[in-house]
Formats: C-alpha cells, structure tokens, sequence
C-alpha cells in the first residue's frame, strides 16, 4: 500500500502562484510514476503532470508552459508548481502514485480556487 498525503492547496488571485505537495509513506523510487490530476465541479478527472521514474515529465497542454512538476527523492515527495493561475485551473487536485505493477493510489486531494 502507498499512502499519499496532498497539502498546499488554496484561495488565490488569477495570475497567483501556489505550490502543491504529495508526500509519499514509501520511496518513490519504488514507483512507477507520479503525477497531478485534477477535477472540476461536473467534470471528469484529467491529468495535469506526470514523472516518470526515469524523471521525463508529461503536462497536459492546458498547464503547459505554467506548471512544473518536480520531485525530491530524499523526501519521496512530489510537487507541482503552479504560477499564472486561472480560475478554470479551480479544481480538486489529486496527487497519484502508479506502482511497478501499475497500481494506483490516490492522495485525499486538495482544493485550489482561483478567483478572478
């Protein structure tokens, strides 16, 4: 089982930053891939970033360009930065983790409302 714990979410002005992070109860080492995903009132679950354990990162072309996933193995933590936010970036955030075996996890997620 890996355990995920989300923090850093928040209220913020559009063109704000905010910094979201998941920390991991293993090595995420141990893991296949990390990655973002968020949800919006009536609409379905999309990715934001992913890494790889290899350290390639994927962004979905919407946070291109103003998000930047990043990670520090000493802390098995995972995190998304985020600047030039918009208010339909307002969404729950989920923090995933994919196993070897390609298992998922799921953080609690985390409330991120842009205002405009």
């Amino acid at each position: 089982q890996v355990q995920l714990v989300e923090s850093g979410g928040g209220l913020v002005q559009a063109g704000g930053s905010l910094r979201l992070s998941c920390a991991a109860s293993v090595s995420i080492f141990s893991l296949n891939a990390m990655g973002w995903y968020r949800q919006a009132p009536g609409k379905q679950r999309e990715l934001v970033a992913t890494i790889i354990r290899g350290g390639s990162t994927n962004y979905a072309d919407s946070v291109k360009g103003r998000f930047t996933i990043s990670r520090d193995n000493a802390k098995d933590t995972v995190y998304l930065q985020m600047v030039s936010l918009k208010p339909e970036d307002t969404a729950v955030y989920y923090c995933n983790a994919k196993s070897l075996r390609l298992s998922d996890y799921w953080g609690q997620g985390t409330q991120v409302t842009v205002s405009s």
